[in-house]
């Protein structure tokens, strides 16, 4: 219980540090909201009502210490395009970039223990000789690039996938609900999915099989050659059971790290969700609704980074047992 107080306040300290950073920098930066919110047929007394509605006159150190009080109350502010509180505007675009990222990890971590079992089986082979310059390839290539390839051909050119967008204009639907498990949404969905678990798919796979190749050099593994056992299956009931730990963790980091991860996509296919958002706020100087898309996602990542930290301490019970030591 010490060591899970503990990570868990590591956790709340990072994300503390996090919000003041995005706090500061973003009122540092060159430029103002009132630029672009304010007219310039707006006098003098007006502008100064304006910078009190959203307390902008207020000294700097009195406005995070508002923010702060805000917070804690899970109060974002208010939008300064879109007078709206930040937040609701947040929850409407969230469970587009949550669909969009567990769909993603979870083809991505499927095909990729899969994957990385049968090629660490298969070592020294021309499929792995053919398969490991792909993955590779697939993971340093930039997630933009990607995705305006397959863009370009299995949507311009083949007509098979929308362009962008989450729904056909003119698409009206009941509920939430009705509108993410529709044919359309669906149909939106699928070619962000699959750029980003074509991107995601290369880090499991070569993780899995680097704990593969250790694996089926342990004693366990030899002893079940010795009762007869086939290979494919000693590869799936003892060697991938013992090389899935890093895998698992590595799935729960990849939560969060994919909602940093996803503006790129967001952006290309014009993905209603928080990387979107997020672009577009900063692009806006719209300071309350860039800091509550990006502490979304920080706090994702910092939920994420400690559950991790939970799975590896259950299961693996030596990481417990080595710190009391």
């Amino acid at each position: 219980m010490k060591l899970v107080l503990e990570r868990f306040a590591h956790n709340a300290l990072a994300l503390l540090a996090v919000t003041t950073i995005l706090f500061f920098m973003f009122r540092l930066m060159p430029g103002t909201p009132l630029a672009a919110y304010i007219s310039e047929n707006l006098n003098a007394d007006q502008q100064q009502q304006i910078l009190e509605q959203f307390g902008l006159d207020k000294p700097m150190w009195r406005q995070y210490l508002i923010y702060l009080g805000n917070l804690a109350h899970g109060e974002l502010g208010l939008s300064f395009f879109q007078r709206r509180p930040v937040l609701a505007i947040l929850l409407e675009v969230l469970p587009n970039s949550l669909i969009l990222t567990l769909t993603s990890l979870t083809i991505a971590y499927i095909f990729g223990v899969l994957a990385g079992a049968w090629l660490a089986w298969r070592r020294g082979s021309w499929v792995e000789g053919v398969a490991i310059p792909v993955v590779l390839a697939t993971r340093a290539a930039p997630e933009f690039w990607i995705g305006m390839v397959l863009l370009a051909i299995l949507s311009f050119k083949f007509g098979w996938f929308p362009s962008g967008g989450a729904s056909s204009p003119g698409m009206v639907y009941a509920g939430e609900w009705q509108r993410m498990f529709s044919l359309d949404y669906l149909h939106h969905l699928a070619l962000p999915v699959f750029t980003l678990a074509l991107y995601l798919q290369g880090l499991p796979l070569l993780l899995m099989r680097s704990n593969m190749l250790e694996v089926m050099h342990e004693e366990f593994v030899t002893m079940a050659r010795m009762k007869g056992l086939s290979e494919w299956r000693i590869v799936i009931r003892h060697a991938a059971r013992n090389a899935m730990l890093p895998v698992v963790t590595a799935f729960a980091l990849g939560i969060g790290l994919s909602m940093g991860g996803n503006v790129v996509i967001e952006t290309v296919f014009s993905w209603p969700g928080i990387g979107r958002l997020l672009v577009q706020a900063v692009a806006n100087l719209d300071y309350p609704l860039a800091q509550g898309a990006f502490l979304m996602i920080a706090a994702v990542l910092a939920v994420m980074n400690f559950v991790a930290d939970l799975l590896y301490m259950t299961l693996d019970p030596r990481v417990t047992h080595g710190r009391r030591g």
